[in-house]
């Protein structure tokens, strides 16, 4: 993330908290809006392109925000693309919606764990990992799993920043050191 979209995205959940004053979910409606634009931009890319084309006049570039999430999108979201959109700063929007996750995040005690797995896990597995990640970490988890069979079993979890390796090749790889040692 660069310092442009930590700075967007920090302003903007700013304003998010103020607005939960008054509305006591802004800021997590607020996130969930922020997630669907991301995916969309994700999906279409050349959108953030046509957005950022200098041959197309700016009110006619902002009139394209309108008319894409105008009627659909909050209103600050809305005016936030605009500004970004003005500032030709659309390519920070992912940076700026992961610092507004991070922070809201961080401020109801909710983490993020990666989980890879040699194969897809079940609901009743997720659950139970969720219970026990939530548990140790004593917050609330939000699971993000995927599969990778190079793995052989088993699973590795990323939270906060830590690495936890309980898969098949990490014990045969840290028995393997072990052994050349």
């Amino acid at each position: 993330m660069t310092k442009t979209g930590k700075l967007y995205g920090d302003s903007l959940y700013e304003l998010a908290l103020e607005k939960d004053v008054e509305q006591r979910t802004y800021s997590k409606e607020l996130l969930d809006e922020l997630r669907i634009v991301k995916s969309l931009f994700d999906e279409n890319p050349d959108y953030i392109r046509l957005l950022q084309e200098p041959s197309i006049p700016r009110k006619t570039r902002l009139g394209l925000i309108d008319k894409a999430f105008g009627a659909q999108a909050d209103e600050y979201l809305v005016n936030f693309l605009k500004l970004l959109c003005e500032e030709e700063l659309l390519s920070e929007f992912s940076g700026c919606e992961e610092e507004y996750r991070q922070r809201f995040q961080k401020d109801h005690n909710i983490a993020e764990a990666h989980v890879v797995s040699a194969v897809t896990l079940s609901s009743q597995q997720k659950a139970a990992l969720k219970a026990k990640l939530e548990e140790v970490w004593k917050k609330e988890i939000i699971l993000v799993t995927k599969t990778d069979p190079n793995l052989m079993g088993g699973l590795k979890v990323e939270i906060e920043g830590r690495q936890l390796d309980g898969s098949v090749r990490g014990r045969l790889e840290r028995l393997h050191k072990l052994i050349e040692q």
